[in-house]
């Protein structure tokens, strides 16, 4: 089992109409936020999931939990929440990359607290038996509740490996909010974009910033680099996966469904649930190309609409 901690968010896409009488802007809202994107890629894939969140009883929280459950996702360590869903309203370039406008303040995301989450290998913990623990993102950022999260991930790398993707929101959070090489000191796997990359170390060659992170204690990292691939570096060693080819519709949830393809071709290795010890770069390789399949055919639909496993039975177009 796989547990992600983390955010849902409900992500608005504006559609403006030809002017009438009324004028105005219609918005079409869908489930989404990183954690609970790559909660439900990790589900469809077939990978026995568990989602950590703190959802609200509003309208939003309802398809939240709707789409986590019929995904597959189990709900039943996630916390029912008083607070109003976080919204964010996208705008899509020509490229289909989404640029969001947060509605956030005081929202039900950010809240968490030490005694909501537990302490991982007790009683009553949320993390249950799981032998992987994917976070990051804005909730391990925003406060009071980042702190509380980054407490559990560090007591709970004693029992599982440790999964790191910051997803990095400018206009939410700044650079010092983001403790990438504090965070690798309990970190065994640590995924992020190139954009993330040049927020974070900018000017900072991609093999340096690697040596960095692994220096740190990240054992693999991974940056993808949209459709140029991604690189892949395990304690040093490094190859590029090039991107299947695809007719893009927008690339809402790519990152996140590239990290759920990650850790489940792991995890169907045999190889989450310790420090990655029996890992080396071939089967770092082999994970990340089947990570960028399932990335492009979530690029190949609209929103974080990611594939189930027997989507992935034919082989991708290179």
């Amino acid at each position: 089992m796989i547990a992600v901690l983390g955010e849902c968010v409900a992500d608005g896409f504006t559609d403006r109409r030809p002017a009438d009488a009324a004028g105005g802007l219609s918005l079409r809202v869908l489930p989404g936020g990183g954690p609970a994107n790559t909660a439900v890629a990790l589900a469809r894939l077939g990978t026995p999931t568990r989602f950590l969140g703190r959802i609200s009883g509003d309208v939003f929280g309802g398809l939240f939990r709707e789409h986590l459950a019929v995904s597959g996702v189990d709900l039943s360590a996630c916390v029912e929440a008083g607070e109003p869903s976080t919204l964010a309203v996208a705008a899509l370039d020509r490229h289909g990359q989404a640029e969001y406008t947060f509605y956030a303040e005081g929202t039900a995301d950010w809240q968490w607290t030490p005694y909501e989450l537990g302490v991982p290998g007790e009683g009553g913990d949320r993390l249950g038996a799981a032998g992987c623990l994917h976070t990051g993102s804005l909730a391990l950022v925003r406060q009071p509740g980042g702190a509380a999260i980054e407490e559990f991930a560090r007591a709970a790398a004693e029992h599982a490996t440790i999964s790191i993707d910051p997803n990095v929101r400018p206009s939410l959070a700044s650079r010092d909010d983001y403790q990438v090489e504090r965070w690798c000191e309990w970190t065994d796997i640590l995924k992020l974009s190139g954009d993330d990359l040049g927020f974070l170390l900018p000017g900072v060659p991609m093999g340096r910033a690697c040596d960095t992170w692994h220096a740190a204690g990240a054992r693999l990292v991974v940056i993808t680099r949209g459709a140029a691939g991604a690189l892949v570096s395990l304690d040093g060693e490094r190859a590029d996966v090039p991107a299947p080819k695809v007719e893009v519709v927008d690339t809402v949830g790519a990152g996140d469904s590239f990290t759920a393809g990650l850790l489940h071709h792991l995890g169907a290795k045999g190889l989450l649930g310790g420090r990655l010890d029996a890992l080396d770069l071939a089967t770092a390789v082999e994970a990340a190309a089947f990570a960028a399949r399932v990335s492009a055919l979530t690029c190949s639909v609209a929103g974080a609409n990611p594939p189930w496993a027997d989507q992935l039975a034919e082989p991708a177009e290179r």
